[in-house]
This record gives C-alpha cells, structure tokens and sequence, in this order.
C-alpha cells in the first residue's frame, strides 16, 4: 500500500505541499507566503513584505540545542513568524512550538540597558493531524489560535506571542463548498497532490502563480530527484510514527510494553535516523535509545 501511495504522488500533475520539497517550493515564493499569512492572521494587509532569515537557530551558547525551522522569516514591522510543515504527530508537538517561538525573543535581547520593547513572534503550524481533540467543538475548529491570557477576565496579556495550529484533516469542504480565499488555501494544501487540473473556482495571480510552481513537468531533473527523495522519506519517518501511534506509544507515555519501544527504535534506526531525530520522532529519552543501541537487543 505505501508503495502504491508513493508511486501515485509522484506521477501526479502537481507536488504534494506536504513534503519537504513540495513545501519550500511553495513558501519559498515570497508572494505566495505573505498571501497565506495574510489569510491565516486574519487581518488583511496585516503584512505587505517579509525577508527570509536563516531556518538555523542556536540557544544563547552554541553548545546548547539547535532548532532547525522550515521558514523563518521577518516582516517590514519587524514581526518574526516561523512556519512549520508538520506530517506525523510527534511527541510533544505543543512544547516544541513554545521552544521554538522561545528563541526569537532571547535574541531580541540587547547587551547592556534593555527596555524589553519586543517585537512579535508567531508560530505557524501546519498540521497534516489533529492536536485538538479535547474539548467539544474541537473537531470543527480547523485553525486553532492559541494567545497569553489573563486567566481570570479572559483578556489578553501579550500580544507578542501568538500561535496558530491549521490542522488539516478537520477541514472537509469540497470545492463546491469552499467559502472565501483561506478557504482555498486550505483546500489546495490538502489536496493539490490529488488534483488533475487546477479547479475553476480557484482563481486570481496568487494561485495561478501556485499551479504553476507545482506543476512537476516543470521541474528540473535535479528538482525532480530531490522530490523523489522528499517522498520516500516521509513514508519512513510515518511509518515509524503510525506504528508508535499505533501501539499506543505516544505524548510521552510509558505504559507502552518494552518490546514495542524496542521495535520503533529499531525501525527508525535502520532508517539510519540519528538519535536527535527518534528523540524528537517518539518522545524516547536519549538514555533509552543509547541503551536499546549498544545493546544486543536490536
């Protein structure tokens, strides 16, 4: 069955911009990033020009953990917004997006007097699973908006910190149904890989701009290797993360049987993943998975 899922994404007319490739291919377009943002901070002319930073981020020493960001990018107010492509559901999704937007802020920081004048950071999150599923109404809330609160009058604390999680699967509008131009966004995110030519419903520069750059034919043959590669690996990496899921190894829990930690970590590490990326696939300490690795368990 994943053999037959990967051959059909890759003879498909467009790219699937759940990949790697087929994600920078898109919002690597600044017009097609600053529209989307536009669209999912609901404020319209809320951003009108935006400069690609380094994805590389570093903590305030260069021993500490680096974080690697799909796009990372600043705003002519000076606002940060970090844009995350997510496929699988990983082990404590929420705290890495707080660890993220943690970043941005520290280096704000100036040496010596500070006034501690920020400038927003947003995390942008989209999501091919669901994160909400806790409380009633989640299941129709497809962009979940996440703010610093005051607890008791329910009003805002901070405005420089703001997250939004766009879970795909929630949304299920056909093209008929579909109501305004996020709309068409979202539709295009979780379908354009599926899509014979480009719906007459969708229309304007920004889109036809889109369809263009995700068409494969127009590819190069470099391009086109890179997104072979983009596809192969994300059925890796969800294989090993539907199985965890699967078997109930997931957000953190450690009621799971012994032998099936063991099966994850051996699936991913003949997918010769490092140990930073199973820690950051399955939630798994570091200790355990050294210890299952030297052991002759595997």
């Amino acid at each position: 069955m994943e053999i037959f899922e990967e051959f059909e994404e890759f003879i498909s007319r467009y790219l699937n911009p759940l990949t790697d490739f087929g994600f920078h291919k898109i919002f690597g377009n600044k017009d097609l990033l600053i529209d989307f943002l536009n669209g999912v901070m609901r404020e319209e002319g809320l951003i009108t020009d935006i400069q690609y930073l380094p994805p590389e981020q570093w903590g305030d020493l260069e021993t500490e953990r680096k974080a690697i960001f799909d796009i990372f990018c600043i705003t002519e107010k000076g606002d940060y917004f970090i844009v995350e492509m997510q496929r699988a559901k990983q082990a404590f999704f929420r705290e890495r997006s707080i660890y993220y937007a943690s970043l941005p802020i520290q280096k704000q920081a100036q040496r010596g007097i500070w006034n501690f004048q920020l400038k927003a950071v947003y995390i942008v999150a989209i999501l091919d699973f669901v994160l909400f599923d806790e409380q009633e109404g989640d299941k129709e809330q497809v962009v979940e908006y996440v703010h610093l609160m005051r607890e008791r009058t329910k009003t805002l604390y901070s405005d420089k910190l703001r997250f939004a999680f766009v879970e795909l699967p929630k949304f299920r509008k056909t093209e008929e149904e579909l109501e305004n131009h996020f709309d068409e966004w979202l539709f295009i995110l979780k379908n354009l890989s599926r899509l014979k030519d480009r719906p007459v419903t969708i229309q304007g520069r920004i889109f036809e701009k889109l369809f263009q750059l995700a068409e494969i034919k127009r590819l190069t043959k470099e391009d086109m290797e890179t997104y072979r590669k983009s596809i192969l690996e994300y059925h890796d990496v969800r294989s090993a993360v539907d199985y965890a899921r699967e078997e109930g190894i997931e957000e953190g829990r450690e009621e799971g049987r012994e032998e099936e930690k063991i099966i994850v970590i051996q699936r991913c590490l003949q997918k010769n993943m490092s140990i930073d990326d199973i820690i950051y696939l399955t939630g798994f300490s570091k200790e355990q998975i050294i210890r299952y690795k030297e052991s002759d368990i595997l």
